[in-house]
């Protein structure tokens, strides 16, 4: 099994920045991918990036491209997501997941338990 913890989250203004971890424990496995994505109240949940675990390949939604980074450090079996340019649409509970590399939530087994992230005017 893989236990995923985000943390990270909270408040901040728009147009500031803030990063996410994503801490992952027991097993672990160099050929999973790890993805992010993010569900806002009253909305689907929706792909934010993936990164393969075992590759350097990295994924964006449009929304976020360009002011979001996923990256990782495969030592302390993290995730990361760097959030800039935060806009109010961001706001949500973003969770970690792993999985195939994929842009769809069907492609993630694990997940994590979500932290908020809320992007205030």
């Amino acid at each position: 099994q893989v236990q995923l913890v985000e943390s990270g989250g909270g408040l901040v203004e728009a147009g500031g920045s803030l990063r996410l971890s994503c801490a992952a424990s027991g097993r672990t496995f160099s050929s999973r991918a790890m993805g992010w994505f993010r569900q806002a109240p009253g909305k689907e949940r929706e792909f934010v990036a993936a990164i393969n675990w075992s590759d350097i390949n990295t994924y964006y939604a449009d929304s976020v491209k360009g002011r979001f980074t996923i990256s990782r450090d495969n030592a302390k079996n993290t995730v990361y997501l760097q959030m800039s340019s935060l806009k109010l649409e961001d706001t949500a509970v973003y969770y970690c997941a792993s999985g195939r590399y994929s842009s769809s939530s069907t492609g993630y087994d694990y997940w994590g338990q979500g932290t908020q992230v809320t992007v205030s005017s």
